[in-house]
């Protein structure tokens, strides 16, 4: 799938990036490579995009790397692109306008672990799944699960969710504290240790959901939760798309504390079970997870199953077989690479909203008229706990047909969450892809954001093309 053509920028003048690869490579030696397989391997993430490699690739392992690099590129007003694991969904890593990608992946130190307070300190290239091994003889644990094994620092910088935001909220409730490399190569701590401060403005949440626009990201100092005493997952399918989700919105409602739920369309389901050998019904389904003692544990689970009967659930299954819901929450995470797999040879292009709760039934049911309508496979799978849902379209890049019809449904989907008074996006953030709505969403508080955009990064080196349009 092409990137549309008002995203293509003219390069950065090639004597100004020579000269600035020329002396990062005086400075880092073998830790910068221009390699062509390495570059083109930082020039895109999980994204429709075509590869926009960048002409060089920085491999920091400090903070005070990070600033070096970013010194040497400003002085030369060459772009900068912060590449954590290459998982994002929206370009946010391809290097439109030519430049250097700074990988954060060898920044992988976790710094601190304060148990008694419950917080960590981290380096920004550690991921999620590193942390929580980490953290696994302290009783400690930190949520935040978006599904791919993403770096901390890129979470923080796309302002992930994942599928236990509907408890323990996203990243921007869980960042305590940030060390930001700024355009001018600059290191800025934005909080202290302190849980709560009133202290100033708040670049903590600045910087979250920033994208790589206003600085580079290299610690994060983080929320962390007790493992809870009893955890079980459960698993119901239902005879509509309506049905499923009008379960999840009265879930809610009722202040149920339920930790994660998911659902999955029917087409959805069949891709899960022929990808991952599973034998679930071939209809929209919820998966969910319940967190807290035995005994809430157990309550929260039978008052779902009464809410679920009156809505047309099936069987409502549930295990608290710590293998049985790996196995379970496996699936349900491979439910994008599962998608991918019903067409060899076809682009993925995931993409997301997020509705009001009491709006969510009636855009889901909304956007799979539209997927049917269309002609098109785009499986539904979400975080409905919190109005989030994602469609993965699975689409031939070289029909223009199939891409006219494609592009129709996506920005449909996006404005039908808009007049919802939703998001364009819950939680893939803008990169390139979404920055036309984003003017849509916000109209003029864009021009705010691009003054402040201004204000920290006047030469546009960091990221650029990337949120806004400067």
């Amino acid at each position: 799938m092409a990137a549309p053509a008002t995203l293509i920028v003219k390069r950065r003048p090639e004597s100004r990036i020579e000269t600035a690869v020329a002396i990062l490579k005086q400075k880092f030696g073998e830790r910068l490579s221009t390699a062509e397989a390495v570059r083109a391997q930082h020039g895109k993430g999980e994204d429709h995009f075509p590869v926009m490699p960048p002409d060089a690739v920085v491999f920091a392992e400090s903070t005070e790397d990070v600033a070096e690099a970013v010194r040497i590129c400003a002085q030369h007003k060459v772009p900068v692109i912060p590449f954590g694991t290459g998982t994002s969904l929206e370009g946010h890593v391809g290097a439109i306008e030519g430049g250097v990608t700074i990988a954060l992946s060898r920044m992988n130190k976790v710094l601190e672990v304060h148990a008694e307070d419950l917080d960590c300190r981290v380096q920004a290239g550690v991921t999620r799944k590193q942390i929580n091994e980490y953290l696994r003889d302290t009783g400690l644990f930190f949520p935040i699960d978006p599904g791919a094994d993403a770096s901390l620092g890129g979470m923080t910088a796309t302002r992930a969710s994942g599928t236990n935001a509907v408890r323990y909220g996203t990243m921007r409730e869980n960042v305590l504290g940030l060390t930001v490399v700024l355009a001018d190569g600059r290191v800025v701590k934005t909080a202290r240790r302190s849980k709560k401060s009133a202290a100033g403005y708040d670049l903590t949440r600045l910087f979250v959901g920033s994208e790589g626009t206003l600085g580079v990201i290299t610690e994060i100092a983080l929320r962390l939760y007790g493992i809870p005493e009893a955890m079980s997952s459960a698993v119901c399918n239902y005879p509509s798309l309506e049905s499923a989700v009008n379960t999840v919105i009265a879930t809610i409602q009722s202040g149920i504390p339920i930790a994660r739920i998911e659902i999955v369309d029917e087409a959805q389901i069949d891709a899960i079970n022929k990808y991952s050998g599973t034998s679930f019904a071939v209809e929209p389904t919820l998966f969910l997870e319940f967190h807290g003692s035995d005994a809430s544990v157990k309550e929260q689970a039978e008052r779902v199953k009464e809410l679920s009967d009156g809505f047309g659930g099936g069987e409502f299954k549930w295990t608290t077989s710590a293998e049985e819901r790996k196995k379970l929450w496996q699936a349900r995470h491979d439910a994008a690479y599962a998608s991918k797999a019903l067409r060899k040879g076809a682009e993925v292009w995931a993409t997301d909203v997020c509705v009001p709760i009491s709006r969510l039934a009636e855009c889901v049911v909304e956007t799979q008229a539209d997927i049917k309508r269309l002609g098109i496979i785009a499986p539904i799978v979400g975080h409905v706990g919190d109005g989030n849902f994602h469609v993965t379209l699975i689409a031939d890049k070289n029909d223009a047909e199939e891409m006219r019809r494609a592009n129709e449904f996506n920005e449909r989907l996006v404005m039908r969450a808009l007049a919802m008074d939703g998001t364009c996006t819950g939680e893939h953030g803008i990169g390139m892809g979404k920055m036309d709505f984003l003017v849509a969403e916000h109209g003029d508080a864009v021009a705010v954001m691009r003054t402040i955009k201004k204000a920290l990064d006047p030469d546009n080196i960091m990221n650029p093309g990337k949120v806004l349009r400067v």
